[in-house]
């Protein structure tokens, strides 16, 4: 099957518009946003959109890379003064469950495995692949979970503009031309091959904790100095704005009534439930406001690593809070799952 497909090249043509109507419109991260909400609206208008498969993929390996590159041994030795705010995620994903299933059971209808993975704030390819092995309607799922991403990752920039006062259409680093050539390679080959490495031993989020880990291994050595380039961050912006969109191609009108509109619905809940744990957590252990917040919003891992980039935010306190989140669901879900089945 060729790669540039019409319908990848229309798609590809769709992001560019949505992100060069951001772009002037002066709005945060247009990048992101512009393609994910241009290809939202062509998608509910019926165009029929593709994503760029593995191209998008290897593009999330620069997250990756940007969080393993900002471990450093100053960082490693603070990381046990992250523990009382990780000891709320248990608790944090607990009540996202408790509220989320029986609304999805009782109130939506939904079936039992497709109602549990639905509410489940994991990574989002994780619960697709639990919830079809548990015999969940893969459809559903994946609209809900992208209504999720998509209604977090959209209105966190608007509010850390109101609030904190943020330029979110600031460059996320130094431009390439600032970095040395070997440096830029280096990332991209740890990318890459950290990718693969995971992928091959079937790590969860292969193509971010993969990259993540060896980047980090380099960044400690002292191997790699730098962080990745503006240029590349905001490409994979880009592809991660586009792939949320594009997740609406071909959808139907009860589609939206009923797995958007359930989406919507939790995503509400979702904000409640993280307004007070984040008003809980800054009032127990006194930590930056900001990034409390972008660790307590429940958004996707990609997604919410270009959000703590560009808003200047503590990238290790933020990543490691939603590393902690997706390894606890995916270690716990299918257990938990298997008991509310009995």
């Amino acid at each position: 099957m060729s790669i540039l497909t019409p319908a990848r090249l229309r798609t590809l043509a769709i992001a560019a518009i949505g992100a060069a109507v951001f772009v002037m419109l002066g709005l945060p991260l247009p990048l992101l946003l512009g393609p994910m909400l241009g290809c939202l609206l062509a998608a509910l208008g019926g165009v029929r959109l593709q994503g760029t498969g593995t191209l998008g993929v290897a593009m999330r390996t620069l997250l990756g890379v940007a969080i393993g590159a900002s471990i450093t041994p100053e960082l490693v030795r603070e990381l046990p003064g992250y523990a009382p705010t990780l000891a709320m995620i248990p608790v944090f994903i607990l009540v996202i469950g408790g509220i989320g299933y029986p609304f999805f059971r009782k109130v939506m209808k939904f079936d039992h495995p497709t109602a549990f993975y639905s509410a489940m704030p994991g990574g989002l390819q994780d619960m697709l692949i639990f919830g079809e092995e548990a015999g969940g309607d893969v459809r559903a799922m994946s609209l809900i979970h992208a209504t999720r991403v998509l209604v977090i990752v959209t209105v966190a920039p608007f509010l850390l503009t109101f609030w904190y006062d943020l330029d979110l259409t600031a460059a996320p680093g130094a431009r390439a031309t600032d970095l040395p050539l070997v440096q830029i390679a280096l990332m991209v080959a740890s990318g890459l091959v950290g990718w693969k490495i995971a992928e091959r031993i079937n790590l969860f989020g292969a193509s971010i904790i993969g990259p993540m880990v060896l980047t980090a291994a380099l960044s400690l050595t002292g191997v790699l100095q730098h962080r990745p380039p503006a240029e590349l961050i905001w490409a994979a912006q880009f592809f991660i704005g586009l792939a949320v969109g594009a997740n609406y191609t071909g959808i139907t009108a009860r589609e939206i009534r009923v797995d958007v509109g359930a989406g919507l619905a939790f995503s509400l809940m979702l904000a409640v439930i993280s307004l007070v744990f984040i008003e809980a957590v800054l009032w127990v252990t006194g930590a930056p406001a900001l990034d409390v917040m972008l660790s307590f919003l429940p958004g996707g891992q990609g997604e919410m690593v270009v959000v703590a980039l560009v808003s200047g935010a503590d990238l290790a306190f933020v990543i490691t809070h939603h590393l902690t989140r997706v390894a606890f669901v995916v270690t716990m879900a299918p257990l938990a799952a298997r008991w509310l089945d009995r």
